[in-house]
């Protein structure tokens, strides 16, 4: 059994993983907030596609069951997560192409994604819980960034989930028209496969020009392509 723990304080044992549940939300609405919004982005390292963010806003009645860090669940079960959510909750989503990554950077466009997801919902938040360092500028509403958020807040990892099967769709359909990198198995990331393909075949429009191998002036960017989970 999983040992749940106070987000708002430390592990009593290393080992002890976080499980979010919605107790930041819930502070947040005690403070007077209401609705909370939780948003999360998707694909921040690949070296080709879009990074995709997603805002939610849960039911407190009615929150699916298992929630969780995105990275933590099989594809299947993101799936399953992903149709309950849609069912239950106030979702929006919002891309950043990968030219827009390559005009300004990765967090930028990352950035900016989040805020035109958190935005664009249809019933507006009076209070956001992002992921990681930073809340995106330019929102309505106060908000709090929250390290490793999706592990701790169950409408962050809500919206990790909805960006995650998102931008895995949007792969997907990428691999039917660039078959020869092979979207659909890697997602974008910098695999031997992939890298294979960017080799025998040169970059095709999806591909993120900034990014190492594909940047030729030698300059460090954040998010190389390696095959990390966002």
């Amino acid at each position: 059994m999983k040992r749940r723990t106070s987000p708002d304080s430390p592990l009593l044992f290393e080992e002890a993983p976080l499980v979010p549940d919605f107790r930041l939300e819930l502070k947040a609405r005690k403070a007077g907030h209401w609705p909370v919004a939780g948003a999360d982005e998707a694909g921040r390292g690949p070296l080709a596609g879009p990074v995709v963010a997603a805002a939610v806003i849960l039911d407190p009645k009615r929150i699916p069951e298992g929630l969780n860090d995105s990275k933590q669940l099989s594809a299947q079960r993101r799936e399953e997560l992903f149709v309950q959510i849609l069912a239950t909750a106030t979702v929006s989503i919002a891309s950043s192409s990968s030219t827009r990554i390559d005009e300004t950077d990765i967090r930028k466009a990352s950035l900016d994604a989040m805020r035109r997801a958190i935005c664009s919902l249809s019933i507006p938040a009076s209070y956001v819980l992002t992921d990681g360092l930073d809340v995106p500028i330019g929102l309505d509403c106060p908000g709090q960034a929250v390290v490793k958020g999706d592990a701790r807040s169950v409408s962050i990892a809500a919206a990790s989930i909805v960006a995650k099967v998102t931008r895995d769709r949007m792969m997907a359909r990428a691999h039917l028209v660039f078959p020869e990198y092979g979207f659909a198995a890697h997602v974008g990331y910098g695999t031997a496969q992939h890298r294979s393909g960017i080799e025998k075949h040169g970059p095709c429009p999806l591909h993120r020009m900034s990014f190492r191998p594909l940047r030729k002036d030698g300059v460090v960017v954040e998010g190389n392509g390696e095959m990390l989970e966002d």
